[in-house]
């Protein structure tokens, strides 16, 4: 709905009449007290508006707009958005209405919609969702590669593409805020949420990052960049909640912690005008004064009110991860419930804004009016909070059209581009004898659980918060993929390589990772214990035993063997890179296997590059471009290519890819790569002959 304003001349007076939230509200030129509120004029300026109804708001309306629920506990009881005069609701990952289709999604929040705008001033909510490759928890949509394959096609016009599509399918079933995209910089690939980065340097991951805002905030979708700040270069064996490095704790200078961790969301919020931040559930111990005193995120005044709204001059809004401050230290009783008076309180003290509160928003509100009662949380601190929030709403026009419209999800067009997306994700890490692309009426093997399994080239957060493997959403997987773009090939498919391999010239084996998220994906942690039988298996950076055997057997049979890695990071396969004539890093393509079977047949070219520098042994992780001793299998910006003119960069790869570049390649392409991404081509190409002699 757009205001409608009718005018009238009664009784020498002006009278107009607008509909807000499907409201006829009377208004008059006058101050009287029939007055319509000057918030609901879609005319006046929005700073004036957010201060006209910061005036007329209760203690009670400004909590209700600093909480967020989950849809759960709401969804079945709309009332209680009005009883609890909820600023914000969000759907989990998996949690999802039934049916999960676009309709159930927009009667959901439109019934959520009308509680809201049933409470005295009518404001209304902000419906979150984690959208990070697609709008993955709605069945249908389309599910596009995860941002580490988005990082290896090194596209920024394309990453915003992605993110745009996304926002028009979030639009279509009304939820209006993305807790995406994730712009932190990956800097240990054993990290369970690595496939979640475009990459380990800040420089890449500002350009992609901000790319990703633009596509979101450019289609009316609120961006949240995540997780502030450093989440992916905590130390191994800090983590959080049982997890080997997710939540954990980063040890750092100041300086470091700016030009590492820091950088892509100064770029995101000065750049490109991101307005929402959600802090990481991670730790920073600054070396200056010594380590051993960590301080969680959501705690931090320093980074947060102090670095993020004060020196970077963010003017947006700060939500807490799920029960963010539960993490906090607590000065209660050991017995006192989650979250506690002084979680609340240092929580609010910190500068964070909206609270992720999905079962416990009552107590929270409890909590922090008796914290602002005491004086203990002042009202400017509340004033600012809730300022911040109404800024957005406003600014996305939630007054004048709280209603979700029906749209349409898993568009042709969304699916075209996200078999583009796909494609240009893949990289191409050896090549003998040219191997690819393959002919298109090859005789093939494929095999490989990974090979005709959409679920697990789809990865974490598609349909579950954890993602699942089997039929799982609308798509094609890679094996599917071959057969639909090269029709004339003779195909053979076993999963275990059981069936006979004789008569095949080529194997094509599509192994590597199951879905996980977060902690549960950390190398190291316990896997998920409620997923299938695949996704209990103990995370790793090798292969498991059973890709291991497929890849022998396959390899040992035939004359020439392809190996595609579905992973989320990097897989160290050296010990078994002599009998694989091509590798392939496919990453999470997502929902559009054709995409990888576009680059295999050669109707698209291999273009991607590394964004994460590939280990030749676990031993050897972390490993990062700039380390002082540099020597992975490939460094970071690795990426052979086909069907394409030769150029400098070609030549040094196939210089290193032969065995014959000088001691130190390895940094010296890196070292070009980066300085490529700066814009320095002269020192990039002096890099490069100096490889390739």
């Amino acid at each position: 709905m757009r205001p409608r304003t009718r005018l009238a001349a009664l009784g020498g007076i002006v009278l107009a009449a607008t509909v807000v939230a499907g409201v006829v509200i009377a208004r008059t030129g006058t101050d009287s007290q029939d007055a319509a509120p000057l918030y609901l004029d879609a005319a006046q300026p929005v700073e004036d508006r957010v201060a006209d109804l910061l005036g007329r708001m209760t203690l009670a309306d400004k909590i209700g707009q600093m909480t967020q629920a989950e849809r759960v506990r709401v969804a079945g009881d709309p009332g209680k958005v009005t009883e609890w005069r909820l600023g914000s609701v969000l759907s989990g990952g998996g949690s999802v209405p039934d049916p999960n289709n676009a309709q159930a999604w927009v009667d959901m929040i439109r019934s959520l919609q009308r509680a809201a705008l049933a409470t005295p001033l009518k404001i209304p909510l902000l419906y979150g969702v984690d959208a990070v490759h697609g709008h993955n928890n709605a069945h249908g949509a389309t599910v596009f590669p995860h941002n580490v394959g988005l990082g290896a096609g090194r596209d920024p016009k394309l990453v915003e593409q992605v993110y745009r599509a996304t926002a028009v399918e979030m639009r279509a079933t009304g939820a209006r805020w993305n807790f995406a995209p994730c712009v932190c910089v990956s800097r240990d690939e054993r990290w369970g949420r690595t496939f979640e980065t475009f990459g380990e340097d800040p420089t890449l991951v500002a350009r992609l990052g901000g790319a990703a805002v633009d596509g979101l905030q450019g289609d009316g979708v609120v961006a949240t960049v995540k997780h502030y700040a450093g989440d992916g270069d905590t130390e191994y064996g800090t983590g959080d909640s049982g997890y080997a490095i997710d939540q954990g704790v980063t040890v750092t200078s100041r300086a470091d912690f700016d030009r590492v961790d820091l950088a892509p969301y100064v770029s995101a919020i000065g750049e490109h005008g991101a307005q929402s931040v959600m802090p990481s559930f991670s730790s920073v111990d600054w070396t200056e004064d010594g380590a051993g005193n960590p301080v969680k995120m959501h705690a931090s005044e320093e980074l947060i009110t102090g670095k993020l709204k004060g020196e970077i001059g963010f003017e947006g809004f700060v939500i807490t991860d799920w029960e963010g401050i539960h993490q906090l230290p607590s000065t209660d009783p050991a017995d006192t419930p989650e979250p506690t008076p002084s979680q609340v309180r240092a929580g609010v003290s910190a500068g964070i804004d909206m609270f992720m509160e999905p079962h416990t928003a009552p107590r929270f509100q409890e909590l922090l009016k008796a914290e602002v009662d005491a004086g203990r949380v002042s009202t400017a601190r509340i004033d600012d909070a809730v300022k911040r929030i109404l800024t957005v709403k406003f600014g996305l026009g939630l007054f004048e059209n709280p209603y979700p419209t029906l749209g349409e999800l898993g568009t042709a067009e969304h699916r075209t581009l996200a078999r583009t997306a796909a494609a240009k994700s893949q990289v191409l890490l050896k090549n003998s004898g040219e191997l690819l692309p393959l002919r298109a009426d090859a005789k093939i093997y494929v095999a490989g659980r990974n090979a005709d399994d959409i679920g697990n080239q789809s990865g974490g957060w598609t349909i579950d918060w954890e993602g699942r493997n089997g039929d799982i959403i609308p798509g094609d997987t890679i094996l599917e993929g071959i057969r639909k773009v090269a029709p004339k090939a003779s195909v053979t498919y076993s999963a275990d390589a059981t069936a006979p391999i004789g008569g095949s010239d080529i194997g094509v084996v599509v192994v590597g990772e199951t879905p996980y998220a977060e902690g549960f994906g950390d190398v190291g942690s316990t896997p998920w214990q409620q997923g299938t039988e695949q996704q209990k298996e103990p995370k790793s950076l090798t292969l498991q035993p059973g890709d291991k055997a497929v890849v022998d057997k396959v390899c040992d049979a035939v004359a020439e063997c392809v190996v595609l890695l579905v992973s989320g990071r990097p897989q160290v396969i050296t010990d078994q890179l002599g009998k694989i004539d091509a590798l392939v890093a496919s990453w999470l393509p997502g929902s559009e296997g054709t995409g990888v079977a576009d680059v295999l047949f050669g109707r698209e070219p291999f273009t991607g590059r590394l964004p994460l520098s590939w280990p030749s042994s676990a031993a050897q992780v972390p490993v990062n471009v700039g380390d002082a001793k540099y020597q992975p299998l490939f460094p970071y910006g690795w990426g052979l290519r086909t069907r394409v003119a030769p150029d400098a960069r070609d030549a040094a790869q196939q210089k290193a890819a032969t065995g014959r570049a000088p001691d130190g390649w390895q940094q010296k392409l890196a070292d070009a790569q980066l300085a490529e991404e700066s814009g320095d081509t002269a020192k990039a190409a002096s890099l490069r002959k100096q490889v390739a002699g």
